[in-house]
């Protein structure tokens, strides 16, 4: 009986137990969903913000190759004596081998004399890890290489690029790790922090620099000179592939050519130029053990690494320039195509914005004016359009301002014309092969597509890589090229692997940069990192915040730029006039004007303070736009709003023209930049309202405009972001 009441008293015992934490269960359930939802929601607004940095850096890549593609129209159709063709025909000249005695004439160190006042390191050739450790450190802290070491290290580069293959080799033992490294762009904290976790190149330590070193962050020269610094030294132990933005073309735009010239005012024309020369010698890929295959962009389903082995690498200067077209492109660019193995996938990149791609050509004709996106292979004269050569001509150079005389489009003698000679298939197919492996990017779904995003290369799915690394018995394909949250991502079955190295590329806090070390086994490892300690401090939910705040301050200018577009196209859905459009048509007319593929009605709340009733008062909501702009006192407004539209293209021209990369132009070349301008636009632009411009901005009236102050007195300034 005892035993029976002990039993009872355990029951009851379990029994108030039980009953005691059924509500703690129910409320620790209710804080689970709440949390779940919690994050739920910040995930949404990641991902809100990370399509919106990345629409708009595609956005700009988009307009810098239809700008170019506009020079090239110059340059194939208008003859080498026409003043506008001579304006731009300098960045198209072919890559020349000059001897070793031209070379030295022109690229001459010997003649620049180090001060004693020059307080940064001095180097000795030929370097040593001692030396290069050195720079390492100078550079740590901020301090300036010296012009002719600068010149004397990219000169002793050059000649070792030229005796490299275009495919390295690489092999892994057993007793050492390889190090591959992504996307830098100039972030020199995030190469420093992985030289302190990981250790410096050495003979033990290999490395693989997977491209884009250079551009849109501010250390971009010295990241260069570091590790061409360490390939010097250890030449079969550190390998660099070249990038989309291993491209003097493309450094015009993104920020390098301004670097360089900002901290060599001297002699940066001659480092620019040897710089070019280092780009176009740089390896396409690398190879690990015959199994991992390491390139900047990707593949296509033509992709040949025989016929990648064997080319002639350095002809390619820029990999925006196509090869030029033989006699018979008069009437039409000669079609350079690549078969679709899947043609239903052209349809199923669901919410990217549709354009042209830079080596594949469109089933559609349509006219320049109605493809806000498009890329350079789509000639902007073909054979479908209504109107001939001739005309197009014509109308260019009226819109443009120049002379109405003009020969027919023939091949000129050579001196004359930078680009003369025949161009072979050999060359548009080698071409192909390298703009698809600087500028590709991996997709879901099967197929081979154009990528219609960047304007370049392809979009290419997991058939095609296990077609393309079957065929050369790989496993593996590492590639950069984008920009991950994470610093990495797998995709396709685990056979591509994404590795990005510049941390916070977006904005403080936007993603992780990744590196991966490597052994025998050929199995990648990871390892985050954030340069920054800011970043690191942060909680998710203030990281998401900040990066969501840069985000929208870099969506609303571009709202205010388009915004007497966005106005039309807000009062196509308003007949009677009431300033008040459905959220629909708000989000519709938003997509038609920027054309970013962005969740509009999603971003609503972040973007429109109020509405009614479900409608949006689109009048009130133009006026809100906190946005300020230059205070001069210019007579035509349509010229501001064309400067700010195009602000990038308008800086890239000026850097066309100043030729002698002084970073000043006269009036005369500020009119013909305006004019080029205006002619790529098809915009009337008068002459007059470009003559009150410079003047407002001549601001110690010399005559002269400086191109920085310029840019820096049109830049547009949110005014919600000092709130």
């Amino acid at each position: 009986m005892g035993c029976g009441f002990g039993k009872s008293e355990r029951q009851l015992k379990k029994c108030d137990r039980v009953s005691i934490s059924v509500p703690a269960i129910r409320a620790a359930l209710l804080i689970q969903r709440w949390y779940r939802q919690y994050v739920a929601r910040l995930e949404i607004r990641r991902r809100c913000t990370w399509n919106i940095f990345q629409s708009i850096e595609y956005a700009g890549e988009q307009d810098q190759i239809k700008l170019y593609n506009f020079f090239g129209f110059l340059m194939d159709h208008f003859t080498p004596a026409s003043c506008e063709r001579n304006l731009i025909s300098h960045i198209f000249r072919k890559n020349e081998i000059c001897w070793d005695t031209e070379w030295e004439r022109y690229f001459c160190y010997k003649s620049i004399e180090v001060p004693d006042s020059y307080s940064g390191p001095h180097l000795t050739f030929p370097m040593t890890f001692c030396g290069v450790s050195k720079l390492v450190e100078a550079f740590k802290h901020k301090q300036q290489l010296h012009a002719r070491y600068v010149l004397q290290l990219l000169g002793e580069t050059w000649k070792l690029l030229r005796i490299l293959p275009n495919i390295n080799q690489v092999s892994v033992c057993h007793t050492k790790e390889i190090t591959i490294c992504g996307d830098l762009h100039g972030h020199l904290e995030d190469l420093l922090l992985i030289f302190y976790k990981n250790g410096l190149p050495s003979s033990e330590k290999p490395y693989v620099f997977n491209g884009d070193f250079v551009d849109r962050g501010k250390n971009s020269l010295e990241i260069l000179l570091i590790l061409f610094g360490f390939l010097l030294v250890y030449p079969n132990d550190v390998h660099l592939n070249r990038g989309n933005h291993e491209d003097h073309i493309v450094n015009l735009r993104y920020g390098f050519t301004k670097e360089v010239l900002g901290k060599y005012r001297m002699h940066g024309k001659k480092i620019l130029k040897l710089l070019q020369k280092i780009f176009s010698w740089l390896p396409l890929a690398t190879v690990i053990d015959h199994k991992v295959l390491i390139a900047h962009g990707g593949i296509s389903d033509t992709t040949d690494l025989d016929t990648i082995a064997r080319m002639d690498r350095h002809k390619y200067v820029s990999a925006l320039r196509p090869p030029k077209p033989t006699h018979h492109a008069v009437n039409g660019s000669k079609a350079q195509t690549m078969n679709n193995s899947n043609g239903e996938a052209v349809g199923q990149l669901e919410g990217r914005r549709r354009v042209y791609s830079l080596t594949y050509n469109s089933s559609a004709p349509a006219h320049r004016h109605n493809l806000p996106r498009r890329s350079l292979q789509n000639p902007p004269v073909s054979s479908q359009l209504s109107w001939s050569v001739e005309e197009e001509l014509k109308k260019r150079r009226r819109l443009a301002g120049f002379d109405q005389s003009y020969g027919e489009p023939t091949r000129s003698d050579s001196d004359s014309d930078p680009e003369s000679g025949e161009t072979t298939e050999t060359d548009e197919l080698e071409w192909k092969q390298i703009v698809d492996m600087l500028w590709s990017d991996p997709m879901p779904q099967n197929g081979c597509i154009p990528n219609e995003v960047r304007g370049g290369g392809c979009y290419w799915g997991p058939d095609v890589t296990e077609e393309v690394l079957g065929r050369h018995n790989l496993q593996l394909l590492i590639r950069s090229h984008e920009c991950k949250q994470e610093g990495y991502e797998f995709c396709h079955n685990r056979m591509v692997l994404t590795i990005f190295s510049a941390s916070n590329y977006y904005e403080v806090g936007s993603n992780r940069g990744a590196y991966i070390r490597m052994g025998p086994d050929l199995v990648p490892h990871f390892i985050q990192y954030q340069a920054s300690r800011t970043s690191r401090e942060l909680t998710l939910r203030q990281s998401i915040g900040s990066t969501e705040r840069s985000a929208l301050r870099a969506l609303r200018e571009q709202l205010f730029v388009h915004k007497s577009d966005l106005i039309s196209a807000f009062q196509e859905f308003d007949p009677n006039n009431t300033g008040m459009i459905s959220l629909r048509h708000w989000a519709s007319a938003m997509e038609r004007v920027l054309n970013l593929g962005l969740p509009w009605r999603v971003l609503r709340p972040q973007l429109v303070s109020s509405t009614k009733y479900g409608m949006v008062d689109y009048q009130q909501w133009i006026r809100e736009l906190s946005i300020t702009e230059p205070k001069l006192e210019i007579s035509d407004n349509s010229i501001l709003e064309t400067m700010y539209k195009n602000h990038s293209n308008l800086e890239t021209i000026f850097r066309i023209i100043d030729t002698d990369h002084s970073g000043l132009i006269s009036f005369e070349e500020f009119r013909q930049t305006w004019k080029l301008l205006s002619s790529h636009l098809q915009v009337e632009i008068s002459d007059k309202a470009i003559a009150d411009l410079a003047q407002s901005i001549d601001f110690n009236k010399d005559g002269s405009i400086d191109i920085n102050e310029f840019m820096e007195a049109f830049r547009l300034v949110d005014l919600s972001s000092h709130n």
